[in-house]
């Protein structure tokens, strides 16, 4: 607006004046007139002032004195400096001012224009006229000047005053200075000013570059001579104003037709040429706004691909190519040009790598880019990742080798920039390497040496390890893109490296995943920052397993390398670390210890397919990568419910045709899993290759198909309608499924629910008429039997189901898994025990891994506590005692090591059930074997079943069971008759089956009634056989006492004396005599074997038996042994026995008592008593001989040398009473002239018995002191009165002891496998 006031008070008439001299006037003040001589001496003395003066002196320089006094007061800046516009309008212009001085004015308007910037805009912006003319003024000024600073001055006030004052008057009026200025030049040498000032212009004013091309069009023509002019300063500027242009998208829209036809080749062609810095820069800052168009970068790039081709008959000469020139400037030393230059390449690229990367390859670009990442200098190295990023994406980029050639470059640049602190610097240095990485082409190998490959290992590791996440996360996708073969494959593998490398990036990730959310919010914002940091956490774990993936991809495929399998350099001796097989254990540990626990902590708060879809092709490749592991491995996952975890993902995430490749990796991995966990089962038998065949082909079709929840697929297998094939092999899979989960008790199914669906699915088969494989029958067997609750039972129809379909299994191991419940569940129904329960216990048995031998250890202290397994066996035992005819089958019929195993099961539950009445059922069907045996095999019984030895053993259990006596009945004298044929057809060499047939024979005669005892030894007397092996078994006693056959020999012994007494006893009749050697019986006794002290015990009671007999059994017949001596007088009264040889047998019945062996004490004093009454009977004169002999006494004191009151011992308490019984006292034993035991030693023993706890004595210990006090007492020995009470004391109290003493211990005893009777040992 213009001003209404006038610039002075009083105007000068006159002639019209021009616009200067009018605006001048305008300026003027009040008080005209001439100008004051003085005013302007002063000012022509302050113009000679060069520098001006400061202070007022400064402020005068600034006013033009002699018209100063003029000019109205409101063109004086009211501060300092104290600047009058109307005196710089005078002054500019002025010819007579010096150059110094308008320098001076323009420098104090600039100062105040900066420090007072609203005060000097208000002041100029008065009246227009006056801000246009001033500013046409300093356009003079600029334009006139060849000075630097005063052009530069200039061109700062004129840019800042018309920025500030925003007049478009001022702004078009300047552009019509310039370009008049320009089109009156006939030479571009004085144009550098207006260039500057145009390019400053319109950099400074937003839209002025549209203006400036829309209204000033021929500009270009200007510009366009500036280029060709020979001055690079000239130069510099214009490229500097079109730089300006083009970065206006109208105005490059507009110059689009002016660039392709004239500019294009001219520019490149400076740009090459350029020599100056400034030319150089300001040519590159064109090309960077020109290269943001795509128009432009295709023409230029098309240039440049003429500019290549020098056949190319559109080529003009003289131009050049952008590529070359640029890496010109890449080869200069200046950092600015190679800065600047690799961003122009960046900027060409961004448009399309495809079309422009490769003519920057060919021209060799990647090589000095390479070079460059050497730099110290982070711009230029950031700058080359990026250029060498966007090459990266050309395949021409690795076919010329670039890469082979620069990633040494690479990784030694990103191990420099891990150091510093640039983080950007460092995840532009990994993605390229990533890059690389991904996109280098199998076929050429990027690493040459195992060097370079360890050397890229470390600084990723470095990277990884980085604090920074962003930089953590980059380095584990580059990670990702090294575990390739083809980058791996130099030899040797550097295994540790990997190994390194993994451990950290799994050791990052497991520390990012524990870093707590922040709680510093509440609310909304905790659970938007909690949502941000568990999507980061996944976004790392995805990139992590990713990595991780890769590396357990890499070990497969080496797994076919046999140079890749371990370092050949290293030494034999030292550990092997660096093979594929440690590398691979190492991949399953770190699966195991580290990626399945962060994937499981991650799912507890988000759960993403993509992820899920990494983790299980892990595990999948796990079982190829670590093979003889894969079963391990499979039980563990089975065992961590990972059965569920993949059937909850397919049912949550691939229900529809969504997440196909999510669910094709789940289905793999159980289709692994299932096979190897169904190869190697724990209780159960391995399919054949052919079951594995078929369960694979349902597998594969039927798993893909489950994606449904656990109720649908219970609901699916519940259904009874038609099944086609492909609904019937998923019916399969999820059985199967089940029946694992199951098995490693992950039970996520209700078992109520599932026991129905069973059950509907076996009825389903049986309508359609189909028989399931082996492994779904085993499935479903197994289901039932562990779902089914107590009070649930099956109903006929699925039993008979059952059945039907095991029958038509050619074996039921294929079926069978080892569990109580299934026992249970086959024995529990009728119709299933009858025809598959003694299979079933069969493969219990052999499947039952128990230490027997230890559960039927009476020796152990205490009773061990049985297995699970055994006790449920024991309770349908009792609920179901038939089962024992099964069992005893078992013993006959399966293999020797099953049998053995049943026998102990059976001898353990007899033992501890005692209240359970088997032995008759067990003993009617063992005679039904026995006898079946004897008719199928009548020549050759005992080598028919070599489980016959198992039998016998459990039948002399049975007999062993029976404590009391009792009658025997048909059945057990058909069994007796049985077992001793079966003897009867044996051989001394058959101990398996001799053996425990001997004990029951034995334990037959003494566990019964007399009169039943006699009808058992009528029984064994007729056998013939029985009797001649005896008489076998009995010469063998001299050649093997000490075999292993001892205790045969034994049973023999024992058996003989029990058949002899009961012949002799019952005068029954003798079918076949049998013949022993009675010296041989007397050498025996005489010069006893180690260690026989059984056998020892055997032929004592055999003696005994004999003696008793006076020598005139029917059954035995003793006969000499070779040429026998004369005999004696005293020889004929003991015959057969002759005197020597009853001392000999004196001696060794001594020497056997000094062993104190109870049984074998027991027997020599039995057969001492008998040989004694035979001696009395025979030969008084004898046996008192034998009963003076001096080794009497030392017999005693040496039994007697055992401790306090060892006298209180049954056998030492027999010995006193033998040798003082009545019908010995003739021998005179308590006679002084005797000296085996003297009254003081008699009463001393009374008296010590006196004071003895008679109650914690044994029941034999009492009767055998009893009988020694009343044999003392009937020989009037006694007649001291003290003596006589203390003795009656003691009888008393022994008489109320024994009345009142427990029921007596078990008579019947097997001894190292002997059937003894003690009371046939004793009486």
């Amino acid at each position: 607006m213009l001003s209404s006031r006038p610039l002075c008070t009083r105007a000068r008439r006159g002639a019209p004046r021009s616009l200067s001299s009018a605006l001048a006037h305008k300026l003027r003040g009040k008080a005209g007139g001439a100008a004051d001589p003085s005013g302007e001496m002063a000012a022509r003395q302050t113009e000679a002032a060069d520098p001006p003066a400061l202070g007022r002196d400064e402020e005068a320089v600034l006013l033009l004195e002699k018209t100063h006094y003029r000019h109205d007061p409101r063109w004086l800046l009211p501060v300092s400096p104290h600047l009058c516009l109307a005196c710089t309008l005078e002054l500019l212009p002025e010819s007579g001012v010096s150059l110094v001085r308008k320098k001076h004015v323009v420098f104090c308007f600039r100062d105040a224009l900066v420090r007072h910037t609203s005060l000097v805009t208000q002041l100029v912006a008065q009246d227009p006229r006056v801000c246009i003319h001033f500013i046409s003024m300093l356009y003079g000024l600029l334009c006139k000047v060849e000075d630097g600073s005063v052009t530069d001055l200039c061109i700062e006030v004129l840019i800042q005053l018309t920025t500030q004052l925003k007049l478009e008057q001022a702004i078009h009026c300047l552009l019509n200075e310039c370009h008049r200025e320009l089109c009156n030049m006939s030479s571009m040498r004085g144009s550098l000013a207006t260039m500057t000032l145009l390019g400053k212009l319109v950099d400074a004013i937003p839209g002025l570059a549209d203006q400036l091309v829309i209204k000033h069009g021929n500009v270009t023509d200007h510009l366009l001579r500036g280029l060709v002019y020979p001055n690079e300063g000239v130069q510099a500027s214009v490229c500097y104003l079109y730089g300006k242009l083009y970065s206006s998208p109208v105005a490059a829209e507009m110059l689009s037709g002016h660039f392709r036809e004239k500019l294009c080749p001219l520019f490149l062609s400076i740009l090459d040429d350029a020599q100056t810095k400034e030319l150089q820069i300001n040519c590159l800052g064109l090309l960077r706004q020109l290269l943001k168009y795509d128009l432009f970068v295709s023409v230029i790039m098309n240039e440049s691909v003429l500019a290549k081709c020098p056949e190319s008959p559109q080529r003009p000469s003289g131009e050049t190519s952008l590529p070359l020139v640029l890496k010109k400037l890449l080869l200069s030393r200046d950092e600015i040009l190679q800065v600047a230059s690799t961003h122009c390449i960046i900027a060409v690229l961004v448009h399309s790598p495809a079309r422009h990367a490769p003519a920057f390859i060919h021209a060799d670009i990647p090589e000095f880019l390479f070079e460059h990442l050497s730099s110290s200098s982070e711009v230029l190295v950031w700058s080359s990742y990026n250029c060498l990023i966007l090459l990266a994406e050309e395949p021409l980029f690795f076919s010329k080798c670039h890469t082979v050639y620069g990633i040494e470059a690479v990784v030694r640049s990103l191990r420099g920039s891990l150091k510093m602190s640039n983080t950007e610097l460092h995840k532009q240095g990994l993605l390229l390497l990533a890059e690389i990485l991904t996109r280098q082409p199998e076929e050429i190998r990027l690493f040459t040496s195992s060097a370079m490959c360890r050397d890229a290992s470390r600084a990723l590791q470095e990277a990884v390890s980085s604090p920074v996440l962003d930089v953590a996360a980059e380095a584990v996708r580059t990670i990702s893109a090294f575990m390739r073969k083809d980058h791996q494959s130099s030899p040797p593998v550097q295994y540790r490296a990997l190994r390194a490398l993994l451990e950290a990036m799994l050791s990052r990730c497991m520390e990012f995943a524990q870093i707590p959310v922040n709680r510093r919010f509440l609310g909304n914002a905790f659970c938007r920052n909690s949502e941000k940091a568990t999507l980061q956490k996944g976004k790392f774990l995805l990139s992590t397993l990713e990595g991780f993936r890769n590396a357990c991809r890499l070990a497969v495929e080496f797994q076919g390398e046999p140079s890749a399998q371990e370092n050949p350099f290293t030494a034999p001796s030292a550990e092997k670390e660096d093979t594929l097989e440690a590398f691979s254990e190492f991949l399953l540990s770190a699966c195991d210890s580290q990626c399945i626990p962060m994937v499981m902590r991650h799912m507890e708060q988000a759960t993403h397919p993509s992820l899920m879809e990494l983790f299980f092709s892990i595990l999948h490749s796990l079982f190829v990568i670590v093979p003889h592991m894969k079963v391990k491995f499979s039980k563990k996952l089975a065992d961590s419910s990972f059965i569920r975890l993949t059937l909850e993902l397919k049912a949550r995430f691939c229900s529809g045709p969504s997440n196909s490749a999510l669910n094709q990796v789940c289905s793999s991995f159980l289709y692994y899993l299932c096979l190897s966990l169904l190869s190697a089962p724990e209780k159960t038998e391995p399919p054949s290759s052919e079951e594995l065949s078929v369960v694979s082909e349902f597998l594969q079709h039927g798993l893909p198909q489950i994606s449904s929840h656990t109720l649908e697929s219970l609901s699916f297998l519940s259904d009874r309608q038609y099944m086609e094939v492909a609904a019937r092999q998923r019916q399969y899979c999820i059985l199967l499924l089940f029946h694992l989960a199951h098995i490693h008790e992950d039970r996520f199914v209700p078992e109520a629910e599932l026991f129905v669906a069973v059950q509907s699915f076996l009825l389903s088969l049986q309508d359609q008429g189909e028989c399931p494989p082996p492994v779904v029958c085993r499935a479903c067997i197994y289901l039932l039997a562990v779902c089914q609750d107590k009070d649930s039972v099956l109903d006929e129809a699925v039993v008979s189901a059952i059945r039907n379909f095991l029958e038509g299994i050619s074996d039921l191991h294929l079926v069978y898994t080892h569990h109580p419940l299934l026992l249970r569940f086959f024995l529990v129904y009728p119709g299933l025990m009858s025809r598959f329960g003694h299979r079933v216990l069969e493969l219990w048995f052999s499947w039952e891994e128990s230490c027997c031998e230890e559960l039927d250890d009476n020796s152990s202290p205490g009773q061990p506590t049985l297995p699970a397994s055994v006790s449920a066996l024991f309770q349908m035992l009792r609920s179901s005692p038939s089962i024992l005819l099964i069992l005893l089958d078992l013993v006959y019929s399966s293999p020797v090591d099953i049998g053995r195993k049943v026998l102990i099961i059976l001898r353990i539950f007899l033992r501890k059930n005692e209240d359970i009445q088997v032995g008759g059922l067990i003993r009617g069907h063992f005679l039904l074997i026995l006898q079946q045996l004897l008719v199928e095999y009548p020549a050759s019984p005992l080598g028919a079943s070599g489980n016959l030895p198992l039998l016998l053993n459990l039948l002399s259990v049975v007999q062993l069971r029976n404590g009391t006596e009792q009658e025997l009945d048909s059945m057990t004298i058909k069994l007796l008759h049985q077992v001793s044929k079966l003897c009867g057809k044996g051989s001394p060499d058959d101990t398996d089956i001799l053996q425990p047939s001997f004990n029951f024979l034995y334990w037959s005669l003494h566990q019964t009634t007399t009169s039943s005892r006699k009808r058992a030894a009528a029984v064994l007397l007729s056998n013939t056989a029985l009797i001649e092996l005896l008489e076998k078994m009995l010469a063998l006693t001299w050649t093997e006492a000490g075999s292993p056959r001892a205790s045969l020999l034994c049973s023999a012994w024992l058996l003989t004396a029990s058949l002899s007494a009961q012949q002799h006893n019952g005068c029954l009749q003798v079918h076949q005599m049998l013949s022993v050697e009675l010296d041989q019986v007397l050498k025996a006794l005489s010069f006893p074997k180690n260690k026989a002290v059984l056998l020892s015990a055997a032929i004592l009671r055999f003696l005994r038996t004999v003696l008793q007999q006076r020598f005139s059994s029917a059954l035995v017949v003793l006969v000499p042994s070779g040429v026998q001596p004369l005999p004696t007088p005293e020889d004929t009264a003991l015959a057969p026995l002759r005197t020597s040889q009853v001392l000999s047998l004196l001696i060794g019945l001594q020497n056997l008592l000094v062993q104190k062996d109870p049984v074998l004490s027991q027997a020599c004093i039995g057969c001492l008593e008998a040989l004694l009454d035979y001696l009395h009977a025979r030969s008084p004169d004898i046996a008192l001989h034998v009963a003076s002999q001096p080794w009497n006494r030392f017999l005693l004191f040496t039994l007697l040398d055992a401790g306090e009151n060892s006298f209180l011992r049954p056998e030492i308490l027999k010995l006193m009473t033998l040798v003082s019984a009545e019908k010995n006292m003739c021998l005179g034993l308590f006679f002084p002239s005797s000296s085996i035991l003297s009254h003081e030693e008699v009463e001393h023993v009374l008296q010590h018995a006196a004071l003895t706890d008679l109650s914690t004595l044994s029941k034999a210990t009492l009767q055998a002191l009893y009988g020694f006090f009343l044999q003392v007492q009937s020989m009037g020995l006694l007649a001291d009165h003290s003596m006589a009470q203390t003795l009656q004391a003691s009888l008393e109290g022994l008489c109320s002891s024994t009345s009142s003493a427990e029921s007596p211990p078990q008579d019947m005893l097997c001894l190292g496998g002997v059937a003894i009777s003690l009371s046939h040992i004793k009486d």
